[in-house]
């Protein structure tokens, strides 16, 4: 993969550039369809407390095999493909978003800047 410009590998800017993106899209949704208010104690909240992660989850299980990368990625110039080429398929992307809801594996690097949910489903985020 070149080191620059189209086809390198997406920088840490541009990540959470697309994250910030795609929670706050995904609290909007939370809030709008399925009574999330973040103002809510646990207790009374109950499944809601969990109804942004759980949109963005899907947000990005629908949208990286069909679009190539979630709302965020697209809208800052990235897409999300399969190392060796080809569809991403339906498992890789599903993969992929549950490390990333558990964010410690989202937040190792390795030399290349690919974080351990990409290895770990063979995926990499790139400038498009």
């Amino acid at each position: 993969m070149p080191q620059t410009g189209p086809g390198s590998i997406a920088r840490v800017g541009r990540r959470i550039g697309a994250l910030l993106i795609d929670y706050a899209a995904a609290t909007i949704i939370a809030i709008g369809f399925l009574g999330y208010n973040q103002f809510d104690l646990p207790a009374e909240a109950g499944w809601r407390q969990f109804a942004p992660m759980m949109v963005f989850a899907v947000l990005q299980i629908l949208f990286i095999p069909t679009a190539g990368g979630s709302p965020g990625h697209r809208m800052l110039g990235m897409r999300v493909i399969r190392l060796g080429g080809g569809w991403s398929g339906l498992w890789r992307p599903i993969i992929r978003t549950l490390l990333l809801v558990v964010v410690i594996p989202a937040v190792i690097w390795d030399a290349d800047q690919r974080g351990l949910h990409d290895k770990a489903s063979g995926l990499v985020l790139i400038r498009a």
